[in-house]
């Protein structure tokens, strides 16, 4: 892929987004800290209730600014009318250089044993993935914002690894961590369904340049105190409940082969309920087909010559046994 002409800052533009979280803290059931030269805290629900507003403002930071997250009260899945949508004019830059969780983080400390996938604005200030070259991107800024999936802050080790990676100070970081079992967290990860896309489109070798515009939902996954049940919720949503369309340069022969492509009805492992799956392989994403993280249903608009392109399908069934 060509290097971004005149990019945005995914982390400028995030950062009154950031601010405003943290100064409506109280009504969003969010928590606030930090320490004399230190990063900013935001738990947006380990210790917290946190609340769907929070999940869905946080989504939005992780698109550093450059996408709107709604929660609509109608959905694809009657049973379960409310979703999350998406949109982004630059899905590109939103969903792979911000959104996306890639960047592994753990503590030194065996016995804490803190891990977690940074994503958001951060992860471009720091551009340590391989992704970051191929984009042709990389975000400067005084500061920068990180969104991990954990039940707990980052301990100092690796604060300071992201402040020397991103090249900023301590203090100049906020981090903003909820477990997926909470509100907040299960929501942001369902705001995921387009980045979900996008990724495979990459993984898919589509020229990422070619992709103009994208928008997407996915039903409301509720929470489940079990981490099991948590982490397969949402990731039904995308998988058997999600709606991606993305709108792209070039032949129709390109435009139809994605489509037929992208859908998860592609995977082999398609067909279950997610925590099912996530079980059958012993907790390890790694050893899941691939495929299988991708939206339900893909609409594919080949903008040279206006055709539309359609695959997979919803299974309302699917995201009902996962939810309920």
């Amino acid at each position: 892929m060509r290097p971004l002409t005149n990019p945005p800052s995914v982390n400028r533009l995030a950062a009154p987004l950031v601010d405003r979280l943290a100064a409506e803290a109280g009504a969003l059931r969010i928590a606030v800290s930090a320490e004399a030269g230190g990063p900013r805290m935001i738990d947006a629900g380990a210790g917290v209730p946190g609340s769907v507003e929070a999940g869905r403002r946080i989504a939005e930071i992780c698109l550093g600014g450059l996408g709107t997250v709604t929660i609509s009260p109608t959905g694809p899945v009657a049973r379960w009318p409310f979703s999350v949508q998406v949109q982004t004019v630059d899905p590109v830059t939103a969903c792979l250089a911000s959104q996306y969780a890639g960047w592994s983080l753990k503590g030194e400390d065996e016995a804490a044993h803190f891990f977690a996938l940074g994503s958001g604005p951060g992860r471009a200030a720091a551009a340590v993935e391989p992704l970051f070259e191929e984009l042709g991107y990389r975000d400067r800024s005084d500061r920068i914002v990180l969104v991990l999936e954990a039940d707990g802050p980052p301990p100092p080790d690796v604060v300071r690894l992201v402040a020397s990676e991103a090249d900023v100070d301590p203090d100049a970081i906020t981090f903003i961590y909820a477990p997926t079992q909470s509100l907040a967290g299960s929501t942001q990860v369902v705001a995921r369904v387009l980045e979900v896309a996008l990724h495979k489109v990459h993984a898919l070798g589509f020229p990422l340049d070619r992709v103009v515009d994208g928008l997407g939902s996915a039903p409301l996954a509720p929470p489940a105190p079990d981490f099991v049940a948590a982490m397969g919720r949402p990731n039904a949503a995308i998988i058997y409940g999600g709606r991606v369309q993305l709108f792209v340069r070039g032949d129709d022969g390109d435009a139809r082969q994605l489509a037929e492509s992208l859908p998860s009805t592609t995977s082999r492992d398609y067909g279950a309920p997610f925590a099912e799956i996530f079980s059958r392989f012993n907790g390890d994403f790694y050893a899941i087909d691939s495929h299988l993280f991708s939206p339900a249903e893909v609409i594919v608009t080949a903008l040279d010559s206006g055709r539309s392109f359609r695959s997979g399908q919803l299974a309302p069934d699917l995201v009902d046994a996962s939810f309920s």
